[in-house]
């Protein structure tokens, strides 16, 4: 059976069909079929056809993929504009969205929110918790400082503000300072707090788009109707 196998695989590898094709028709390893047809050459022709039929069905997945991420997002988005009306009693939620609309990154749905205000940082931890419900394992600080301004106990400075472990530090950015830059001995450096959640960002810009909406549906009822004479 497994040279009859064997002998199928070689007639189809020489009349151009790739491994992919051949499995299709013979149930075996593309391990096992490497090694039986490592000896078949294919002409230019095939190669090219074959590349072809690849690139063909590399285009079908990442389109596929493409379709169900923009699915997704828009699920998720809609999800959360639904979402504003409850959440709006809570005054901490329109402060935090405001801030990160000002403050966080916007593209590439990479969530982060940088600011070397330790007040702002406490606030937006609050909000990441509190509003956002992200668990703690997910957070991530990555600090930014000038080796002017570096010390012993600005991480740890940092940890008891955010309250999240050393252990949940990256290796700190340190920038050269310039030789006119002068040194201040209060500065503590940028904090950058990071979170790995696509899902929560699309969730955030939908947060965004429903708020946008209901003020200015608010603004609407607001203005009054002014009779041309």
């Amino acid at each position: 059976m497994k040279n009859e196998y064997k002998l199928r695989a070689l007639a189809l590898r020489k009349h151009g069909l790739s491994y992919g094709e051949i499995q299709k028709k013979i149930k075996v390893s593309k391990s096992t079929l490497s090694i039986w047809l490592r000896e078949v050459e294919l002409t230019p022709e095939q190669i090219n056809n074959i590349s072809n039929k690849m690139n063909r069905v590399r285009y079908e997945v990442a389109k596929r993929k493409v379709a169900r991420r923009i699915k997704i997002t828009k699920d998720v988005v809609d999800k959360a504009k639904r979402e504003v009306k409850t959440l709006s009693a809570n005054p901490l939620f329109f402060v935090g969205l405001a801030l990160y609309w000002a403050e966080g990154t916007k593209g590439a749905e990479k969530l982060e929110f940088t600011n070397s205000d330790k007040d702002m940082i406490k606030l937006m931890m609050q909000w990441f918790r509190e509003i956002c419900r992200v668990h703690e394992e997910k957070f991530r600080i990555h600090m930014h400082m000038h080796d002017l301004h570096i010390r012993k106990n600005i991480l740890s400075h940092w940890s008891r503000i955010t309250n999240i472990p050393l252990e949940q530090f990256y290796k700190p950015h340190v920038k050269h300072a310039s030789l006119g830059q002068r040194k201040n001995i209060l500065y503590n450096g940028t904090c950058a707090i990071k979170i790995h959640d696509k899902n929560l960002f699309r969730k955030i810009v939908g947060w965004r788009v429903g708020m946008q909406e209901l003020f200015a549906a608010q603004a609407k009822r607001d203005v009054p109707i002014v009779k041309r004479i």
